[in-house]
């Protein structure tokens, strides 16, 4: 039974949903990804079997079939200090 690691919440939709994982340093996208979606605060939850299979993909030489240029931004540099000490207190 799904329950929201963020709000509580007990209700959830199937979705799904893109997500970049750091991998040795790289950046990688992975579209499509099937998880459950808390329905009140939009918090994403993939199932252990899902995040092994991405994984295997990834590390197994799987084959992207596009690339993509990303925008990075700094949270500090982008005005955020605020939000970051309150964070770490």
């Amino acid at each position: 039974m799904f329950s929201c690691a963020v709000c509580g919440c007990k209700q959830s939709r199937t979705d799904l949903v893109d997500e970049v994982f750091n991998v040795d340093g790289e950046y990688v996208l992975v579209e499509r990804i099937p998880a459950e979606v808390c329905t009140r605060c939009g918090e994403q939850s993939v199932s252990i079997e899902t995040f092994k299979a991405i994984r295997l993909a990834i590390k197994g030489g799987a084959i992207p079939y596009r690339s993509v240029q990303m925008a990075v931004f700094d949270f500090e540099s982008a005005g955020n200090t605020r939000a970051r000490d309150a964070a770490v207190s």
